[in-house]
């Protein structure tokens, strides 16, 4: 099941852009900055490169924090950490290192490990391995003042953060933006499931198929980490915690998702969460409710961060509390269980092999008799309808969810939708139900028959209704035949 997964996986990430590799280049940086490359290891040895950026001048010594300036010995730093993606490059993060950077902080942000990282392997413990390389790194730079080094992260790194800070009391504090408090395959399900929503799809598309899928996808090893928890690490995080969402988070359920924060740092009595309007996953601003992002951060957001890192480092952590609007979340998670055996990715392939055989072998029979001068009339034409159209609903369907999961998310692309269905899904729906009357003709016409049929004949037609019956609780559980 794994290989195959693999290959229709690999097919479908054809129609996906590239994840940008690691460019192994220090960026460029506005005059007002300097950058200093840096090279450090993370989990395994791996040789990782990285720049850590700081105000071009030092400022004069404050006791007061950022908010009142810096002394350049004592300069507060933090590392950022990436969201998901391989060999992501360090320049992804460049727009908040640099308004970090002007807030008094010394920001290392870094190219991100392409090895033993893609789609379908990733350890977040590595990850956090890998931040706490950073973290080190960045605390033996002149003019860092090593207890003041903290750690942010975006989305994925929501949850490799705070498991990073749980390892490590070198870590001063913990900023996370778009953190999901939720299992990987239950935010991953929602939210392609809401992209869908958002196309108008309903009904058994977006209610059961894309579910089932994903729960198939990760129960044959290609989802990694799929049930993996962040609370026991978040109750055990010690730092101060900074939270940010945007209110129009597309990506991560914006209204499950703090909850579960404040509940497992309910002993933690210095985390501050806040939501900016506007904004999206990454608190970026967006014009069209989180589907599309702008360059520019959510007003407000870098100097929060400033302002609240300047704090945290002066010995003035603020005391738990949460601001700004309410989210807006228009559908709820569901829970994803692993699958039962009958519906695992084993028991799916199973099917698949079968349905294969069962209805190709009616057709490859026929044409083998016609090139030897040896055919006859069909018992029916409707065996004729089951073979092609059983074929094509169990595949097409395949082939189109998958297409669905590579390009789901906010920008889901189903493709034009009537009657809550895609035109592509209601095609197959259409001839799901074909194939199914077409069994069922299959099955009269051979029982009327089978007297006067030959053993080959009788084979050929036992398999194709095999294939048939098992086509039905097949397609009732991808919901292809249901309304």
């Amino acid at each position: 099941m794994r290989r195959l997964l693999l290959t229709v996986a690999a097919l479908g990430l054809l129609a996906v852009p590239p994840v940008s590799a690691s460019s192994g280049a220090p960026p460029g940086v506005p005059s007002d900055l300097k950058a200093v490359e840096v090279d450090f290891h993370g989990e395994g040895g791996l040789a990782m490169h990285g720049t850590v950026l700081t105000k071009a001048t030092a400022e004069p010594a404050a006791g007061a924090g950022l908010s009142g300036g810096t002394a350049e010995a004592g300069r507060p730093g933090v590392v950022l950490v990436h969201g998901a993606g391989t060999g992501v490059p360090r320049t992804k993060l460049l727009g908040e290192a640099v308004e970090f950077a002007r807030r008094g902080m010394a920001v290392l942000i870094y190219d991100k490990r392409a090895t033993g990282y893609s789609l379908f392997d990733r350890s977040y413990s590595q990850l956090a391995d890998d931040a706490l390389g950073a973290v080190a790194a960045l605390r033996t730079q002149p003019g860092v003042d090593p207890a003041k080094v903290g750690i942010w992260g975006l989305s994925e790194g929501g949850w490799v953060a705070p498991l990073a800070a749980s390892r490590s009391k070198d870590i001063a504090f913990v900023v996370v933006v778009g953190a999901n408090g939720l299992a990987p395959l239950r935010q991953q399900t929602w939210a392609v499931a809401a992209g869908l929503r958002k196309a108008g799809v309903t009904g058994p598309l977006v209610d059961r198929a894309e579910l089932n899928l994903y729960r198939t996808i990760a129960d044959g090893g290609l989802f990694p980490e799929p049930y993996y928890d962040p609370v026991p690490s978040l109750t055990s995080v010690r730092q101060p915690v900074l939270a940010i969402w945007g209110t129009h988070d597309l990506l991560t359920p914006p209204k499950e998702s703090p909850p579960i924060f404040s509940r497992a740092l309910g002993g933690n009595k210095h985390y501050v969460a806040h939501f900016f309007p506007d904004a999206d996953h990454a608190a970026h601003l967006t014009p069209d409710g989180g589907v599309t992002r702008l360059p520019e951060l959510a007003p407000g957001y870098a100097d929060l961060v400033g302002s609240w890192v300047g704090e945290v480092t002066a010995g003035r952590p603020p005391t738990t509390r949460s601001s700004g609007p309410a989210p807006v979340q228009d559908s709820l998670t569901v829970p994803v269980d692993p699958p039962a055996w009958w519906e695992s990715a084993a028991a799916q392939l199973v099917a698949l092999v079968l349905f294969l055989v069962a209805f190709t072998a009616y057709p490859v029979v026929a044409l083998v008799r016609r090139l030897r001068g040896g055919s006859r009339p069909p018992v029916t034409r409707a065996a004729r309808l089951l073979s092609a159209g059983g074929l094509v609903s169990v595949f097409g369907s395949f082939c189109y969810l998958f297409y669905l999961v590579m390009t789901g998310g906010k920008l889901a692309a189903p493709g034009p939708v009537l009657f809550g269905r895609p035109l592509v899904w209601l095609a197959l729906q259409v001839l799901a139900v074909v194939s199914v009357v077409a069994a069922a003709r299959t099955a009269l016409a051979w029982r009327r028959t089978r007297a006067s049929l030959d053993r080959g004949e009788r084979v050929r037609l036992g398999l194709l209704l095999t294939g048939g019956a098992l086509f039905v609780p097949w397609a009732l559980y991808w919901g292809l035949l249901l309304p």
